[in-house]
Parts: C-alpha cells; structure tokens; sequence
C-alpha cells in the first residue's frame, strides 16, 4: 500500500509565496494568495510577520499557523495552478 504524498517543510520566500517540500522529496514553489480567503485568514492576508509563522502540521502535512487557519495538504499538492 503506497502512502499518501504530504508537506514535510515549508519555507518563506516571499510576500506570500512559499516553497513546500513533499515525502517525495520533491520541491514546489507555490503562491499561496488565492487561497487565502474567508474570515479564517483575515490575520494571516493582512500581517506579513503572521504568515511568516506558517509552519507543517506533522501529523497531517498540512500548512498551519497560529490562531487556527490551515491548508489542506491535497490542495497544495494537486492544484497546478498554485505554481
């Protein structure tokens, strides 16, 4: 049984463009602005210092930041136009 592609890391490279990088060891720049909408991510659009805190949900490879707002994984991995 294969196991599901996840996020392992994330890092900051710009306003809100963010490199993740997969189980697969395979790297991707995304941007992550489209997909910050809805009251959810209110901080996170509009303090660069909160989406700075974006950190991977180990136990399921998603994107997180403080205060409760997250990605799912299978968004950022499937969705090519993010790139």
């Amino acid at each position: 049984m294969s196991q599901m592609v996840r996020i392992t890391a994330v890092r900051v490279l710009g306003e809100r463009l963010v490199e993740i990088t997969l189980t697969t060891g395979e790297t991707r720049e995304l941007d992550l602005a489209p997909l910050l909408q809805g009251q959810a991510f209110d901080g996170v659009r509009a303090d660069d210092a909160l989406f700075a805190q974006v950190a991977v949900d180990t136990e399921f490879g998603s994107l997180v930041w403080p205060g409760g707002a997250d990605i799912c994984p299978d968004v950022l991995i499937h969705d090519r136009h993010l790139a």
